[in-house]
């Protein structure tokens, strides 16, 4: 009896398995971040009676967050690799367009607030 070898990875295979195994997770807990984000923001905006665009750009953040963590886990369960890459980098772009527009709702809050 032989046993079956498996041919060796392609080790660009691994790296794009390990980058969406640190995206899923990643992007799930700041859809959690914007969330609650959301509701102190609320909180806030109800004792100042002060109105900000920042919630807007929290919800839209949480929904880009989200589609990072789907294209990310889709391709952790995909078999083909061309179907990999191509999750891999559409969780990549929405995952730093999503850090991105956090860090300018952060500073719009910050400097909004702050008048």
């Amino acid at each position: 009896m032989t046993d079956r070898i498996d041919p060796p990875r392609d080790p660009r295979d691994l790296l794009d398995e390990r980058t969406c195994q640190m995206i899923c997770p990643i992007a799930a807990a700041m859809v959690g971040v914007c969330l609650t984000g959301i509701g102190l923001l609320h909180v806030t905006i109800t004792f100042r009676a002060r109105q900000t665009i920042a919630d807007d750009l929290l919800s839209i953040d949480a929904l880009i967050f989200l589609i990072a963590t789907l294209s990310s886990y889709f391709a952790l369960r995909v078999q083909g690799v061309r179907r990999l890459h191509w999750l891999e980098r559409i969780a990549d772009a929405t995952f730093i367009t999503a850090m991105l527009l956090l860090t300018a709702a952060c500073f719009l809050i910050t400097y909004s607030l702050n008048r």
